[in-house]
């Protein structure tokens, strides 16, 4: 016998309706029937909707990352709203590349230490015009080599996170 045969026969409208049919078909078959009662929420038809942020939450968004305070810690802000924590992780990588204005990570570095008043050295390879080396040296730093010459402490970061 096989328990499958008259479900499509039978035209199940109404969720009770299918459960006492699918705990008769069990019975039938001499199985066990296992029910999960899921609900879904009354806003799952409007996800995308009910996770949308407003244009005001989007520069409280952007307000909190001029303050430095990462993304977790955002993400308590939104606790009533439907909005998880990589959807705020989203928000804030699409902050930071419309601010880049189209400029990769390295002309990004160069242009933010050109406006802030960072002195820029850099070297790319000339076969491939590769960056090859930067050096970037703030104001202070300058001053300061040229008042004692011939103390030079030189911090190198190379490969420190493996």
């Amino acid at each position: 016998m096989d328990p499958f045969e008259d479900f499509e026969k039978k035209n199940v409208g109404f969720e009770d309706e299918l459960m006492d049919w699918a705990k008769q078909t069990a019975m039938k078959a001499n199985t066990y029937l296992i029910v999960n009662r899921y609900q879904k929420s009354r806003t799952s038809d409007r996800r995308p909707s009910a996770a949308r942020l407003t244009e005001e939450q989007l520069q409280q968004i952007e307000r909190f990352m001029k303050s430095h305070l990462p993304p977790r810690n955002i993400l308590q802000f939104f606790h009533e709203q439907d909005v998880g924590l990589h959807k705020i992780y989203n928000i804030v990588a699409k902050i930071k590349k419309n601010r880049m204005q189209g400029r990769n990570t390295v002309e990004e570095v160069l242009c933010l230490s050109a406006k802030r008043g960072y002195t820029v050295f850099y070297r790319n390879r000339e076969e491939s015009n590769v960056l090859s080396d930067i050096v970037v040296v703030h104001p202070t730093s300058i001053a300061m080599i040229r008042t004692w010459p011939c103390v030079l402490i030189m911090d190198t970061t190379y490969k420190t996170n493996k």
